[in-house]
Formats: structure tokens, C-alpha cells, sequence
């Protein structure tokens, strides 16, 4: 155990973290994101499962280390339902107020369609899957510095 760190936050997930540069995208997912797949052809080929979670609980962890890039307009991009893109799952709604929260600002992601949001991912860092059924907790959230 750590002082101050959320045990939320494991060995893995912290190296994951911690070894992501500026501007590399994390890959924060539900249970129905094919993350292993994505997973494999991700810098770093790592995929942390949090089962048993919900996003909102999740994401309030990593975001008190993670610091969002302030220098990028889309620091948080999401997959736009396909049956209503201008629709704003629940499970969006409560994970960027923990992103905005965490970054002491407000947050407008950026939306992409299901195969853009897929071929991100598969160019981010990692993947972080938290075991949430909830659909459309798919985020990119791009890391920054600290300042």
C-alpha cells in the first residue's frame, strides 16, 4: 500500500500510467469493448482489467495522478452511439464530470464514430477495461504534463 494512492490504482495500472508520455492516449473502456484485440496492437500491449467497477469510480482514480493535456482542443474523445450521435450516454455524462472534476475545468470531448474511435484505440498506449456493462463508456484520454 501507498500513502495517498487510491488502491483502485495497481502495480500494473500505475506502470501503465507512468509510462505514458505527453500526448499518448489511454484507451478507457466498459466490459463490451473488444479490448483484448485492441489491446495487442497498442504501444505498449497492455491491458489492465478493473472487473467489478464502475467507469465514474475508475476514472476519479486515475484521474488524481493522471494529468489531462492541456495543450491538445480534443483531450478527451468519446464514441458517438451509432443509433444517435448526438446523444450523451449516462456512463459519458459521469465520467467526464470526474474528468472535469480532476482538471478543474470543463471538458468538451471530442466525438468519433464507432470504427475511427477503434482505429484510436488501436493506436493509443494502453487499455484499461473496468468490468461496467453500462454502453458507450468508450474514452481516449490523451495525457499531459505537469506543470
Amino acid at each position: 500500500m501507498l500513502k495517498s494512492i487510491d488502491p483502485i490504482l495497481t502495480p500494473d495500472l500505475l506502470w501503465l500510467l507512468a509510462s505514458m508520455g505527453h500526448g499518448d492516449d489511454l484507451v478507457f473502456v466498459d466490459a463490451n469493448h473488444p479490448a483484448t484485440r485492441i489491446a495487442k496492437t497498442t504501444s505498449s500491449q497492455r491491458l489492465i482489467r478493473l472487473p467489478g467497477m464502475r467507469m465514474e469510480t475508475a476514472a476519479r482514480a486515475i484521474m488524481s495522478v493522471y494529468p489531462l493535456d492541456d495543450f491538445d482542443p480534443d483531450p478527451v474523445r468519446v464514441m458517438m452511439p451509432v443509433d444517435d450521435p448526438d446523444r450523451v450516454p449516462d456512463v459519458q455524462r459521469a465520467v467526464l464530470a470526474e474528468i472535469e472534476r480532476a482538471a478543474d475545468r470543463t471538458v468538451a470531448p471530442g466525438k468519433l464514430t464507432r470504427p475511427d474511435f477503434y482505429r484510436a484505440a488501436a493506436a493509443s498506449f494502453g487499455v484499461v477495461q473496468v468490468g461496467d456493462s453500462r454502453g458507450y463508456g468508450c474514452f481516449l484520454i490523451r495525457k499531459g504534463v505537469i506543470s
